[in-house]
């Protein structure tokens, strides 16, 4: 993914630093940002060299499922969570249904934010009465029952991030 960073627009990072701006749980946490699959002792290293207390997993939309590497993603976030850090796993939502039996044992953790990215391009263009529901698979399938938002409300300026927020991040590696 091309994006902007201290050091300009870059297309190939791997890793990169800077405190968690999105308004999550670790909003504000001095955070390593993870693109891709890495091993943990190479990614508790960097934390600890850059004081970091909160490892993103899957930036720049870098995790997409894949039955063959799902094990190694599931084995990185769990080690990094038994070494005590604060994770997120940011995961598109075409992905979570692939990916629940592997956040089972992860949820456990207090320390882990499962982050599910849902893409709504020109959100703009939608009215005031707009609303997401947030569904099940089926008629009393495995959810108690359905709850639903209006756009509006969930786009309270306290949660939003600007694009500007995202170029302070500082690459390394």
């Amino acid at each position: 993914m091309e994006r902007v960073y201290q050091s300009g627009i870059k297309n190939n990072v791997k890793f990169f630093v800077g405190d968690e701006i999105e308004h999550t749980p670790a909003f504000k946490k001095r955070t390593l940002f993870i693109v891709g699959l890495e091993d943990v002792e190479k990614i508790s290293d960097l934390a600890k060299k850059y004081n970091c207390t909160h490892i993103y997993i899957g930036a720049n939309q870098s995790f997409v499922f894949d039955t063959n590497t799902i094990e190694a993603w599931d084995l990185m976030v769990i080690g990094l969570l038994k070494l005590d850090y604060w994770v997120t796993w940011d995961f598109d939502i075409r992905d979570y249904e692939n990916i629940t039996d592997s956040m089972v044992w992860t949820c456990e953790y207090d320390r882990f934010i499962p982050q599910i990215s849902i893409k709504i391009p020109y959100i703009a263009n939608l009215n005031y009465n707009a609303t997401i529901k947030i569904d099940d698979n089926d008629f009393r399938s495995t959810n108690p029952g359905v709850w639903v938002h209006t756009l509006h409300d969930l786009m309270d300026r306290k949660k939003f991030t600007d694009w500007s927020q995202y170029s302070n991040d500082t690459t390394i590696g």
